[in-house]
């Protein structure tokens, strides 16, 4: 993984948490990402016999994670830069539909990203506005 493209990514991720942030509180029916992590970080810790009890340590080292994760994610939207339109909107597409349909599948509970369609729908939505800022920092820093 290049610096260029994690850079480029990290603006991606930070821009997706900047929407999800903001908007997370504002009305009933939009995406709450951050309870879906904090759900997944307790059972992976508890995996290993602890638990985190703060609240703000727990939202913390959410955040961390996934500023990290995304931003390695969306770095791989520069490695075709002849197809990086495609590449943002194909990966952006695939992490969103992936945030809604995942966390049923591995224990989670969905209901934060996939309560109704206009939850689904944002959630997709803040991932492909991630990818697409990705692609949009790649291009300014090609020129």
């Amino acid at each position: 993984m290049n610096a260029k493209n994690f850079l480029a990514g990290l603006g991606g991720a930070i821009v997706l948490n900047l929407l999800h942030e903001s908007l997370k509180k504002t009305k009933a029916d939009t995406p709450r990402i951050d309870l879906v992590g904090e759900e997944a970080l307790q059972k992976v810790v508890g995996f290993f016999g602890s638990r985190i009890n703060d609240k703000q340590t727990l939202y913390n080292a959410t955040l961390a994670g996934d500023l990290v994760s995304n931003a390695a994610y969306y770095s791989m939207i520069g490695n075709s830069p002849n197809h990086l339109w495609g590449k943002a909107i194909s990966l952006g597409l695939v992490a969103g539909i992936g945030a809604v349909a995942v966390p049923e599948k591995i224990g989670l509970d969905a209901t934060p990203v996939a309560k109704n369609t206009q939850v689904k729908a944002l959630t997709v939505g803040y991932y492909l506005a991630g990818a697409l800022a990705t692609a949009a920092i790649l291009k300014m820093l090609s020129k």
